[in-house]
Protein backbone atom coordinates (compact mmCIF):
# COMPACT_ATOMS: atom_id res chain seq x y z
CA UNK A 1 0.00 0.00 0.00
CA UNK A 2 2.49 1.96 0.97
CA UNK A 3 4.92 1.52 -2.31
CA UNK A 4 1.74 2.57 -4.04
CA UNK A 5 1.19 5.89 -2.74
CA UNK A 6 4.86 6.69 -2.61
CA UNK A 7 4.34 5.68 -6.86
CA UNK A 8 1.44 7.51 -7.03
CA UNK A 9 3.26 10.78 -5.50
CA UNK A 10 6.46 9.91 -8.05
CA UNK A 11 4.00 9.92 -10.76
CA UNK A 12 2.65 12.97 -9.68
CA UNK A 13 5.97 14.83 -9.40
CA UNK A 14 6.65 13.80 -12.64
CA UNK A 15 3.50 14.84 -14.82
CA UNK A 16 4.28 18.17 -13.10
CA UNK A 17 7.63 18.37 -13.83
CA UNK A 18 6.65 17.70 -17.13
CA UNK A 19 3.78 20.34 -17.61
CA UNK A 20 6.24 22.75 -16.08
CA UNK A 21 9.10 22.13 -19.10
CA UNK A 22 6.14 21.74 -21.74
CA UNK A 23 4.88 25.07 -20.14
CA UNK A 24 8.56 27.13 -21.05
CA UNK A 25 8.96 25.54 -24.04
CA UNK A 26 5.73 27.59 -25.43
CA UNK A 27 6.59 30.53 -23.34
CA UNK A 28 10.10 30.59 -24.75
CA UNK A 29 8.81 29.72 -28.54
CA UNK A 30 6.52 32.97 -27.86
CA UNK A 31 9.20 34.91 -26.64
CA UNK A 32 11.22 34.40 -29.67
CA UNK A 33 8.30 34.52 -32.02
CA UNK A 34 7.97 38.66 -30.86
CA UNK A 35 11.51 38.96 -31.04
CA UNK A 36 11.95 38.28 -34.51
CA UNK A 37 8.66 40.08 -35.00
CA UNK A 38 9.58 43.11 -33.48
CA UNK A 39 13.39 43.12 -32.23
CA UNK A 40 12.71 46.30 -30.25
CA UNK A 41 10.73 44.43 -27.57
CA UNK A 42 14.37 42.51 -26.44
CA UNK A 43 14.90 44.06 -22.72
CA UNK A 44 11.18 43.89 -21.65
CA UNK A 45 11.08 40.24 -22.82
CA UNK A 46 13.84 38.94 -21.24
CA UNK A 47 12.20 40.85 -17.68
CA UNK A 48 10.35 38.26 -16.91
CA UNK A 49 10.82 34.91 -15.59
CA UNK A 50 8.82 32.13 -15.68
CA UNK A 51 6.64 29.93 -12.54
CA UNK A 52 4.20 27.44 -13.12
CA UNK A 53 1.34 28.35 -10.75
CA UNK A 54 -1.74 26.34 -10.82
CA UNK A 55 -3.79 28.37 -8.63
CA UNK A 56 -4.63 30.38 -11.49
CA UNK A 57 -7.10 29.21 -14.54
CA UNK A 58 -4.92 31.44 -16.96
CA UNK A 59 -1.54 33.49 -17.07
CA UNK A 60 -0.27 36.29 -15.33
CA UNK A 61 2.47 38.57 -13.77
CA UNK A 62 3.71 40.78 -11.25
CA UNK A 63 6.53 42.36 -13.05
CA UNK A 64 9.04 40.38 -11.85
CA UNK A 65 7.73 36.45 -12.85
CA UNK A 66 5.45 35.45 -15.65
CA UNK A 67 2.86 33.01 -14.01
CA UNK A 68 1.26 30.32 -15.98
CA UNK A 69 -1.15 27.30 -15.83
CA UNK A 70 0.14 24.69 -18.44
CA UNK A 71 -2.94 23.47 -19.00
CA UNK A 72 -4.07 26.93 -20.39
CA UNK A 73 -0.62 27.50 -22.42
CA UNK A 74 -0.89 23.71 -24.08
CA UNK A 75 -4.71 24.39 -25.02
CA UNK A 76 -4.29 27.93 -26.09
CA UNK A 77 -1.34 27.49 -28.07
CA UNK A 78 -3.16 24.22 -29.61
CA UNK A 79 -5.80 27.01 -31.11
CA UNK A 80 -2.93 29.20 -32.46
CA UNK A 81 0.33 30.14 -31.04
CA UNK A 82 -0.76 33.74 -31.98
CA UNK A 83 -3.61 33.96 -28.71
CA UNK A 84 -0.08 33.16 -26.88
CA UNK A 85 1.87 35.62 -28.73
CA UNK A 86 -1.22 37.83 -27.87
CA UNK A 87 -1.17 36.99 -24.11
CA UNK A 88 2.40 37.54 -23.77
CA UNK A 89 2.78 40.82 -25.26
CA UNK A 90 -0.80 41.90 -23.09
CA UNK A 91 1.58 41.71 -19.74
CA UNK A 92 4.53 42.78 -20.74
CA UNK A 93 2.59 45.84 -21.54
CA UNK A 94 1.14 45.78 -18.42
CA UNK A 95 4.16 46.08 -16.98
CA UNK A 96 5.56 48.75 -19.20
CA UNK A 97 2.99 51.62 -18.43
CA UNK A 98 2.90 50.35 -14.91
CA UNK A 99 -0.75 49.51 -14.98
CA UNK A 100 -0.07 46.95 -11.87
CA UNK A 101 1.38 49.69 -9.56
CA UNK A 102 -1.21 52.40 -10.19
CA UNK A 103 -3.99 50.84 -8.93
CA UNK A 104 -4.13 52.52 -5.62
CA UNK A 105 -7.51 54.78 -4.49
CA UNK A 106 -9.26 53.27 -8.02
CA UNK A 107 -12.42 50.58 -8.04
CA UNK A 108 -10.58 47.38 -9.02
CA UNK A 109 -12.89 46.31 -11.34
CA UNK A 110 -13.02 48.79 -13.90
CA UNK A 111 -9.30 49.57 -13.56
CA UNK A 112 -8.46 46.64 -14.86
CA UNK A 113 -10.59 46.78 -17.39
CA UNK A 114 -9.60 50.00 -18.19
CA UNK A 115 -5.93 48.81 -18.38
CA UNK A 116 -6.76 45.42 -20.21
CA UNK A 117 -8.56 48.27 -23.26
CA UNK A 118 -5.80 49.87 -23.64
CA UNK A 119 -3.06 47.08 -24.35
CA UNK A 120 -5.16 45.53 -26.81
CA UNK A 121 -6.27 48.52 -28.48
CA UNK A 122 -2.38 48.86 -28.83
CA UNK A 123 -1.89 44.99 -29.72
CA UNK A 124 -5.01 45.25 -32.41
CA UNK A 125 -3.13 48.17 -34.26
CA UNK A 126 -0.30 46.41 -34.96
CA UNK A 127 0.88 45.11 -38.12
CA UNK A 128 3.18 42.52 -36.73
CA UNK A 129 2.47 39.36 -37.63
CA UNK A 130 3.10 37.63 -34.65
CA UNK A 131 0.37 39.07 -32.81
CA UNK A 132 -1.80 39.87 -35.95
CA UNK A 133 -5.92 38.65 -35.77
CA UNK A 134 -9.10 39.46 -37.00
CA UNK A 135 -10.48 41.74 -34.77
CA UNK A 136 -14.00 41.52 -33.89
CA UNK A 137 -16.61 43.88 -34.94
CA UNK A 138 -17.92 43.81 -30.78
CA UNK A 139 -14.02 45.52 -29.74
CA UNK A 140 -14.71 47.80 -32.89
CA UNK A 141 -17.63 49.46 -30.99
CA UNK A 142 -16.46 49.46 -28.11
CA UNK A 143 -13.26 51.41 -29.37
CA UNK A 144 -15.62 53.64 -31.19
CA UNK A 145 -17.41 54.67 -28.24
CA UNK A 146 -14.86 55.21 -26.19
CA UNK A 147 -12.70 57.36 -29.17
CA UNK A 148 -16.24 59.92 -28.72
CA UNK A 149 -14.65 60.66 -25.15
CA UNK A 150 -10.88 60.87 -26.09
CA UNK A 151 -9.09 60.34 -29.02
CA UNK A 152 -5.75 58.89 -27.21
CA UNK A 153 -6.16 55.50 -24.91
CA UNK A 154 -4.71 56.01 -21.48
CA UNK A 155 -5.79 53.89 -18.75
CA UNK A 156 -6.58 57.08 -16.66
CA UNK A 157 -8.91 58.38 -19.07
CA UNK A 158 -10.67 54.73 -20.00
CA UNK A 159 -11.11 54.56 -16.28
CA UNK A 160 -13.09 57.58 -16.16
CA UNK A 161 -15.09 56.79 -19.10
CA UNK A 162 -15.94 53.52 -17.96
CA UNK A 163 -17.06 54.79 -14.39
CA UNK A 164 -18.83 58.20 -15.74
CA UNK A 165 -20.80 56.01 -18.75
CA UNK A 166 -24.57 55.06 -18.30
CA UNK A 167 -23.10 51.19 -18.25
CA UNK A 168 -25.06 48.75 -16.54
CA UNK A 169 -23.55 46.27 -14.96
CA UNK A 170 -24.16 43.16 -17.27
CA UNK A 171 -22.81 45.62 -20.23
CA UNK A 172 -19.77 46.05 -18.26
CA UNK A 173 -19.42 42.71 -17.82
CA UNK A 174 -19.89 41.98 -21.22
CA UNK A 175 -16.79 44.35 -21.80
CA UNK A 176 -14.72 43.17 -19.00
CA UNK A 177 -14.55 39.32 -21.10
CA UNK A 178 -14.02 40.77 -24.33
CA UNK A 179 -10.69 42.15 -23.29
CA UNK A 180 -10.04 39.34 -20.87
CA UNK A 181 -6.75 37.85 -21.03
CA UNK A 182 -4.53 37.83 -17.81
CA UNK A 183 -5.21 37.39 -14.25
CA UNK A 184 -4.86 40.48 -11.97
CA UNK A 185 -4.11 38.76 -9.05
CA UNK A 186 -0.67 39.09 -9.41
CA UNK A 187 -0.84 42.77 -9.18
CA UNK A 188 -1.41 42.63 -5.80
CA UNK A 189 1.58 43.46 -3.50
CA UNK A 190 3.55 40.43 -2.18
CA UNK A 191 3.93 41.40 1.30
CA UNK A 192 0.06 41.17 2.28
CA UNK A 193 -0.98 43.57 5.43
CA UNK A 194 -1.01 41.21 8.34
CA UNK A 195 -3.82 41.85 10.92
CA UNK A 196 -2.86 44.88 13.54
CA UNK A 197 -3.06 42.21 16.76
CA UNK A 198 -4.55 39.77 18.38
CA UNK A 199 -7.61 41.33 20.21
CA UNK A 200 -7.72 38.58 22.67
CA UNK A 201 -7.02 38.59 26.29
CA UNK A 202 -4.06 36.35 26.06
CA UNK A 203 -2.09 38.77 23.73
CA UNK A 204 -0.45 41.51 26.01
CA UNK A 205 -0.28 45.17 24.98
CA UNK A 206 3.24 44.44 24.50
CA UNK A 207 2.93 41.95 22.03
CA UNK A 208 0.43 43.79 20.12
CA UNK A 209 2.98 47.01 19.94
CA UNK A 210 5.66 44.89 18.92
CA UNK A 211 2.97 43.10 15.94
CA UNK A 212 2.02 46.73 14.62
CA UNK A 213 6.14 47.23 14.56
CA UNK A 214 6.73 44.50 12.34
CA UNK A 215 3.32 44.85 10.16
CA UNK A 216 4.95 48.28 9.18
CA UNK A 217 8.53 47.23 8.62
CA UNK A 218 6.29 44.77 6.20
CA UNK A 219 4.58 47.51 4.43
CA UNK A 220 7.96 49.60 4.05
CA UNK A 221 9.23 46.20 2.57
CA UNK A 222 6.85 45.87 0.49
CA UNK A 223 6.67 49.41 -0.81
CA UNK A 224 10.17 49.52 -1.74
CA UNK A 225 9.95 46.71 -3.63
CA UNK A 226 6.98 48.16 -5.80
CA UNK A 227 9.14 51.11 -6.22
CA UNK A 228 12.25 48.96 -7.48
CA UNK A 229 9.89 46.93 -10.19
CA UNK A 230 8.11 50.39 -11.08
CA UNK A 231 11.54 52.00 -11.70
CA UNK A 232 12.97 49.30 -13.51
CA UNK A 233 10.30 48.83 -15.78
CA UNK A 234 10.36 52.92 -16.40
CA UNK A 235 13.57 52.44 -17.55
CA UNK A 236 12.70 49.46 -19.99
CA UNK A 237 10.04 51.77 -21.33
CA UNK A 238 12.46 54.71 -22.03
CA UNK A 239 14.72 52.47 -23.68
CA UNK A 240 12.26 51.04 -25.62
CA UNK A 241 11.19 54.54 -26.89
CA UNK A 242 14.24 55.16 -27.70
CA UNK A 243 15.16 51.74 -29.84
CA UNK A 244 12.00 52.75 -31.66
CA UNK A 245 12.93 56.38 -32.22
CA UNK A 246 16.20 55.30 -33.88
CA UNK A 247 14.23 52.88 -35.99
CA UNK A 248 11.26 54.35 -36.61
CA UNK A 249 10.32 53.20 -39.78
CA UNK A 250 10.90 49.85 -39.03
CA UNK A 251 9.07 50.19 -36.11
CA UNK A 252 6.31 52.47 -36.95
CA UNK A 253 5.37 48.83 -39.94
CA UNK A 254 5.79 46.65 -37.09
CA UNK A 255 4.27 47.88 -33.82
CA UNK A 256 1.30 50.50 -35.09
CA UNK A 257 0.42 52.71 -32.18
CA UNK A 258 2.41 51.62 -29.79
CA UNK A 259 5.02 54.34 -30.20
CA UNK A 260 2.69 57.01 -29.84
CA UNK A 261 1.24 55.21 -27.13
CA UNK A 262 4.88 55.19 -25.37
CA UNK A 263 5.31 58.83 -26.03
CA UNK A 264 2.20 59.86 -23.92
CA UNK A 265 3.31 57.08 -21.27
CA UNK A 266 6.89 58.93 -20.79
CA UNK A 267 5.73 62.47 -21.31
CA UNK A 268 6.90 64.40 -18.08
CA UNK A 269 3.47 65.20 -15.85
CA UNK A 270 3.94 68.52 -14.66
CA UNK A 271 1.94 70.25 -11.95
CA UNK A 272 -0.13 73.00 -12.93
CA UNK A 273 0.69 75.51 -10.49
CA UNK A 274 4.00 74.46 -10.44
CA UNK A 275 3.98 75.12 -14.25
CA UNK A 276 2.02 78.65 -13.92
CA UNK A 277 5.12 80.13 -11.90
CA UNK A 278 7.02 80.77 -14.39
CA UNK A 279 5.26 84.00 -15.88
CA UNK A 280 5.63 86.00 -12.59
CA UNK A 281 6.66 89.11 -12.44
CA UNK A 282 8.96 90.93 -9.36
CA UNK A 283 7.21 93.40 -7.88
CA UNK A 284 6.85 95.62 -4.43
CA UNK A 285 3.97 94.18 -2.53
CA UNK A 286 2.62 95.51 1.20
CA UNK A 287 3.36 92.64 3.64
CA UNK A 288 5.82 92.38 6.26
CA UNK A 289 9.48 91.14 4.81
CA UNK A 290 10.39 88.69 7.91
CA UNK A 291 13.16 87.67 5.93
CA UNK A 292 14.99 91.35 6.31
CA UNK A 293 14.19 91.65 10.01
CA UNK A 294 17.38 91.23 12.13
CA UNK A 295 16.58 89.61 15.89
CA UNK A 296 20.30 90.97 16.88
CA UNK A 297 19.37 94.27 16.33
CA UNK A 298 15.63 94.20 17.60
CA UNK A 299 16.53 92.16 20.65
CA UNK A 300 19.78 94.70 21.87
CA UNK A 301 17.43 97.53 21.58
CA UNK A 302 14.71 95.88 23.88
CA UNK A 303 17.10 94.93 26.45
CA UNK A 304 19.44 98.05 26.24
CA UNK A 305 16.89 101.11 26.11
CA UNK A 306 14.08 99.51 27.77
CA UNK A 307 10.92 98.73 25.08
CA UNK A 308 12.77 100.48 21.99
CA UNK A 309 13.80 97.93 19.38
CA UNK A 310 16.48 99.73 17.03
CA UNK A 311 15.29 97.93 13.41
CA UNK A 312 11.38 97.12 12.40
CA UNK A 313 10.61 94.51 10.20
CA UNK A 314 9.90 96.41 6.02
CA UNK A 315 6.09 96.92 5.44
CA UNK A 316 6.98 96.02 1.99
CA UNK A 317 8.40 92.87 0.03
CA UNK A 318 9.77 91.90 -3.63
CA UNK A 319 7.42 88.98 -4.64
CA UNK A 320 7.34 87.23 -7.26
CA UNK A 321 3.66 86.57 -8.59
CA UNK A 322 1.61 86.62 -11.77
CA UNK A 323 0.17 89.96 -12.22
CA UNK A 324 -0.84 90.17 -16.36
CA UNK A 325 -2.23 87.01 -18.13
CA UNK A 326 -4.12 85.74 -20.98
CA UNK A 327 -6.17 82.49 -21.24
CA UNK A 328 -7.32 81.47 -24.79
CA UNK A 329 -10.33 78.92 -25.24
CA UNK A 330 -10.45 77.19 -28.05
CA UNK A 331 -14.45 76.78 -28.49
CA UNK A 332 -14.34 75.24 -32.03
CA UNK A 333 -17.37 72.26 -32.25
CA UNK A 334 -14.58 69.50 -31.04
CA UNK A 335 -13.99 70.96 -27.70
CA UNK A 336 -16.23 69.85 -25.01
CA UNK A 337 -18.37 71.91 -22.81
CA UNK A 338 -17.44 70.04 -19.87
CA UNK A 339 -13.80 69.61 -20.81
CA UNK A 340 -13.72 73.40 -20.76
CA UNK A 341 -15.01 74.13 -17.94
CA UNK A 342 -13.09 71.92 -15.92
CA UNK A 343 -10.20 73.30 -17.22
CA UNK A 344 -11.48 76.55 -16.02
CA UNK A 345 -11.98 75.71 -12.59
CA UNK A 346 -8.81 74.40 -12.45
CA UNK A 347 -6.90 77.43 -13.75
CA UNK A 348 -9.62 79.72 -11.90
CA UNK A 349 -8.80 77.74 -8.80
CA UNK A 350 -4.82 78.85 -9.38
CA UNK A 351 -6.00 82.37 -9.56
CA UNK A 352 -7.70 82.47 -6.51
CA UNK A 353 -4.39 81.28 -4.58
CA UNK A 354 -3.06 84.81 -3.54
CA UNK A 355 0.43 83.05 -2.58
CA UNK A 356 0.75 82.89 -6.91
CA UNK A 357 -0.82 86.11 -7.90
CA UNK A 358 -1.69 89.66 -6.92
CA UNK A 359 -4.32 90.50 -5.80
CA UNK A 360 -5.16 93.15 -8.34
CA UNK A 361 -4.65 91.80 -11.47
CA UNK A 362 -5.32 92.75 -15.43
CA UNK A 363 -6.36 89.05 -16.93
CA UNK A 364 -8.17 88.66 -19.98
CA UNK A 365 -10.03 85.85 -21.19
CA UNK A 366 -10.53 85.21 -24.60
CA UNK A 367 -12.85 82.76 -26.10
CA UNK A 368 -12.43 82.28 -30.09
CA UNK A 369 -12.82 79.95 -32.83
CA UNK A 370 -12.30 81.04 -36.41
CA UNK A 371 -12.38 84.62 -34.92
CA UNK A 372 -12.54 86.11 -31.52
CA UNK A 373 -15.62 85.69 -29.56
CA UNK A 374 -15.56 87.43 -26.97
CA UNK A 375 -13.01 88.51 -24.53
CA UNK A 376 -13.44 89.67 -20.71
CA UNK A 377 -11.32 91.23 -18.16
CA UNK A 378 -11.05 90.36 -14.42
CA UNK A 379 -9.38 93.06 -12.38
CA UNK A 380 -9.97 90.99 -9.17
CA UNK A 381 -10.03 87.42 -7.38
CA UNK A 382 -13.83 88.42 -6.73
CA UNK A 383 -14.78 88.82 -10.00
CA UNK A 384 -13.06 85.06 -11.04
CA UNK A 385 -16.15 83.56 -9.46
CA UNK A 386 -18.95 86.04 -10.61
CA UNK A 387 -17.57 85.24 -14.81
CA UNK A 388 -17.35 81.19 -14.18
CA UNK A 389 -21.18 81.59 -12.70
CA UNK A 390 -22.11 83.08 -15.85
CA UNK A 391 -20.00 81.07 -18.22
CA UNK A 392 -21.48 80.28 -21.83
CA UNK A 393 -19.46 78.83 -24.64
CA UNK A 394 -19.62 80.99 -27.41
CA UNK A 395 -18.16 79.67 -31.03
CA UNK A 396 -18.62 76.20 -32.18
CA UNK A 397 -17.19 76.75 -35.70
CA UNK A 398 -13.57 76.07 -36.76
CA UNK A 399 -10.33 76.68 -35.35
CA UNK A 400 -7.27 79.50 -36.29
CA UNK A 401 -5.32 80.28 -33.30
CA UNK A 402 -3.83 83.41 -35.17
CA UNK A 403 -6.75 86.07 -34.44
CA UNK A 404 -6.13 85.26 -30.90
CA UNK A 405 -2.68 86.28 -31.09
CA UNK A 406 -2.93 89.52 -33.28
CA UNK A 407 -5.80 90.72 -30.90
CA UNK A 408 -3.16 90.44 -27.97
CA UNK A 409 -0.92 92.45 -30.09
CA UNK A 410 -3.69 95.20 -30.31
CA UNK A 411 -3.61 95.04 -26.21
CA UNK A 412 -0.38 95.78 -26.29
CA UNK A 413 -0.09 98.45 -28.69
CA UNK A 414 -2.62 99.98 -27.26
CA UNK A 415 -1.53 99.88 -23.56
CA UNK A 416 -3.91 97.40 -21.86
CA UNK A 417 -0.92 94.57 -21.38
CA UNK A 418 2.20 96.26 -20.18
CA UNK A 419 3.94 93.36 -18.59
CA UNK A 420 2.78 90.34 -20.03
CA UNK A 421 4.51 87.27 -19.27
CA UNK A 422 2.15 84.38 -20.36
CA UNK A 423 -0.75 82.81 -22.81
CA UNK A 424 -2.48 80.16 -22.33
CA UNK A 425 -4.64 78.72 -25.16
CA UNK A 426 -6.66 75.57 -24.20
CA UNK A 427 -7.94 73.34 -27.29
CA UNK A 428 -7.88 70.41 -28.96
CA UNK A 429 -5.27 71.35 -31.11
CA UNK A 430 -6.87 71.47 -34.46
CA UNK A 431 -6.29 74.39 -35.98
CA UNK A 432 -3.61 76.53 -37.79
CA UNK A 433 -0.74 78.14 -36.08
CA UNK A 434 0.69 81.27 -36.21
CA UNK A 435 4.79 81.22 -37.59
CA UNK A 436 5.82 84.17 -35.62
CA UNK A 437 7.45 83.75 -32.13
CA UNK A 438 5.76 86.11 -29.78
CA UNK A 439 7.82 88.11 -27.64
CA UNK A 440 6.05 86.39 -24.33
CA UNK A 441 5.95 82.65 -23.17
CA UNK A 442 2.56 81.19 -25.12
CA UNK A 443 1.61 77.26 -23.96
CA UNK A 444 -1.16 74.84 -25.84
CA UNK A 445 -2.62 73.28 -23.07
CA UNK A 446 -4.07 70.23 -24.46
CA UNK A 447 -6.72 67.63 -22.62
CA UNK A 448 -5.06 64.10 -22.32
CA UNK A 449 -8.38 62.20 -23.65
CA UNK A 450 -7.72 64.72 -27.23
CA UNK A 451 -3.75 64.69 -27.25
CA UNK A 452 -1.96 63.41 -30.16
CA UNK A 453 1.72 64.62 -31.18
CA UNK A 454 0.33 67.69 -32.02
CA UNK A 455 2.24 69.82 -34.48
CA UNK A 456 3.03 72.82 -32.35
CA UNK A 457 5.17 75.35 -33.06
CA UNK A 458 8.82 74.96 -31.76
CA UNK A 459 8.79 78.36 -30.11
CA UNK A 460 5.69 77.27 -28.15
CA UNK A 461 5.65 75.04 -25.17
CA UNK A 462 2.81 72.24 -24.43
CA UNK A 463 1.40 71.14 -21.40
CA UNK A 464 -1.04 68.31 -21.02
CA UNK A 465 -3.79 67.83 -18.65
CA UNK A 466 -4.96 64.62 -17.86
CA UNK A 467 -8.07 63.97 -16.48
CA UNK A 468 -7.08 63.49 -12.58
CA UNK A 469 -5.93 67.33 -13.03
CA UNK A 470 -8.80 68.26 -14.81
CA UNK A 471 -11.16 66.84 -12.97
CA UNK A 472 -9.78 67.09 -9.28
CA UNK A 473 -12.08 69.75 -8.17
CA UNK A 474 -15.20 68.72 -9.50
Amino acid sequence: MEEQLEGRVKEQERTKEKYKKLGEKILMVSRNELYLSMRFLDSALGSLSYEMNQNTFFVGTDGISLFYNPRFLMERYGQHPVIVNRAYLHMILHAMFRHIWHREEREEEYWNTACDIVVESIIDGMESRAVKRLIPDKREEIYNDIRKFQKVFTAEGVYQYLITAPLTWKEFTAISTEFLVDDHSFWKHEEGEKKEGDSSDQQGEEQKEQQKLENKKDRQRSDQNTMAKEQKWQKITEQMKTNMETFRKQAGNEAGSLLKALKVETRIQQDFRTFLKQFAVVREEMQVDMDSFDYGFYHFGMEFYGNMPLIEELEYKEVAKIEEFVIAIDTSGSCSGAVVEAFLREAFSILKDTENFFHKVNIHIIQCDMEVKEDICIGSQEELDTYLEAFAIKGYGGTDFRPVFEYVKTLQEQGELKQLKGLLYFTDGYGTYPKKRTDYNTVFVFPEQDYLEQDVPPWAMKLVLNEEQLFSKK
